[in-house]
């Protein structure tokens, strides 16, 4: 106890470590608070747009009143809504769209739109705790670490202060785990701190910090490794640099070419092509080919697929259906293809552990590729939902009411994954 109490003291009379200290406090308690006012932002952005459908389609109501203008005219707004820990790492949502608008018209068109961001932000990518923990901790530590003996063998004190040590190495060790143990709490009382105003649940938190506390262990035992062969301070540095480099950005950057050269995907641009030439090549279509291929997926319609009219609202809806069955199977591909990429990236990531933490904290999050590959499946049973709603209104012609239309579905009554 003695020992602990005074390499305490003489933790908080270095300098040095103090202001690398303060640097990571800093460093973290902002990305914090930038976390938590980009969650406050996206919410408030959906409380608004929330507001603004709705007086859409009161609008479009009073405008519209026949089933095929109603559903051509009115948007939907989808949208998945950050979850209360979000603030700690936005993973996904920063490239991935996470709100739509969508209309009952070919979905492929509309799935994949998103909101054009500044590029030089994408390739930085967002400054969040996720970053901070994954990112800047390891190179404060190892900075905290580096010369824990190396500084007294300079001194010429390592060898007294061996001597009069209660055991070989324990100075060093309680000098080392102090230091450790300071920065951890840096990281881990601003996370905390920021999870209890975002009312983040126990159990995230708990878990959160306890992937930090690891991944500083991690480093700690790098550090130590390094320190064994008694280099010096500037020997020592550049080797956890070249460490930190090696296991935190190269290793990424190799396994991010190798999941894309083992898994390959189709071209989203020629996804969109092919989409949109189908849905336009099918007005100089007979329109009998396109209720023909229609009918193929929805049988149940047949007996209504007659088109008597140079223009018809039923017929303009099955060559829009039409169009993302032509383009099904390479969207299911690329589809697939993102999730075989994404597996595959979780099992390398244990090769990278910056990776690897920022992978967690994203799934704690429910920020990760899961996560917005899930809001896209919902999206698309939402989609399927809005025509089987319109296509018995459309094929049977039925009248237009405002009580039918009062049963028109939702997206914020639909069933939602828990966070």
């Amino acid at each position: 106890m003695t020992g602990t109490m005074r390499e305490l003291q003489f933790l908080a009379k270095d300098r040095a470590v103090l202001l690398w200290l303060g640097i990571a406090l800093l460093v973290t308690g902002l990305s914090v608070l930038l976390g938590l006012g980009e969650v406050a932002s996206e919410r408030a952005i959906i409380s608004e747009l929330i507001d603004i459908d709705r007086a859409e389609r009161e609008a479009q109501r009073e405008l519209h009143r026949d089933w095929g203008s109603t559903a051509y005219y009115t948007f939907h707004l989808t949208y998945d809504a950050p979850s209360d820990f979000a603030f700690a790492a936005l993973g996904m949502r920063d490239t991935s769209p996470w709100k739509h608008s969508i209309r009952a018209l070919a979905l492929e068109g509309q799935i994949y739109e998103t909101d054009a961001d500044n590029p030089d932000f994408a390739l930085i990518g967002r400054f969040d705790f996720a970053f901070v923990a994954a990112m800047l901790a390891p190179l404060l530590l190892i900075l905290l670490l580096h010369d824990v003996r190396s500084r007294e063998r300079a001194a010429g004190r390592y060898e007294l202060l061996s001597a009069v040590a209660a055991s070989p190495g324990s100075p060093w060790l309680v000098r080392a785990a102090l230091r450790a143990v300071a920065l951890a709490l840096c990281l881990i009382v601003p996370l905390v701190a920021g999870g209890m105003l975002a009312d983040a649940g126990a159990s995230e938190l708990v878990l959160a910090s306890l992937i930090v506390a690891l991944h500083i262990g991690f480093w700690w035992g790098v550090c130590a490794l390094v320190d064994r062969f008694c280099w010096s301070s500037p020997v020592n540095l550049t080797a956890l640099i070249g460490a930190w480099l090696a296991l935190a950005v190269i290793a990424p950057a190799v396994m991010r070419s190798a999941v894309e050269s083992a898994t390959r995907l189709p071209d989203g641009g020629e996804l969109m092509l092919v989409q949109r030439e189908a849905v336009n090549d099918a007005w100089d279509l007979p329109k009998s080919a396109t209720m023909e291929a229609f009918v193929e997926r929805h049988p149940q319609w047949a007996a209504y697929t007659e088109v008597s009219q140079p223009f018809e609202w039923k017929w303009y809806y099955a060559f829009q259906q039409v169009g993302d069955q032509t383009v099904e199977p390479l969207s299911h591909a690329y589809r697939e293809g993102r999730i075989r990429r994404d597996e595959l990236a979780a099992k390398l990531a244990w090769f990278s552990p910056p990776t690897l933490v920022t992978r967690i904290l994203q799934d704690i999050a429910g920020t990760s590729m899961k996560d917005s590959l899930d809001y896209e499946q919902r999206v698309r049973d939402f989609h399927a939902v809005l025509r089987d709603y319109y296509y018995p209104r459309l094929f049977r012609d039925e009248a237009f009411t405002d009580e039918s239309l009062g049963e028109r579905p939702e997206w914020s009554t639909l069933p939602s994954p828990g966070r």
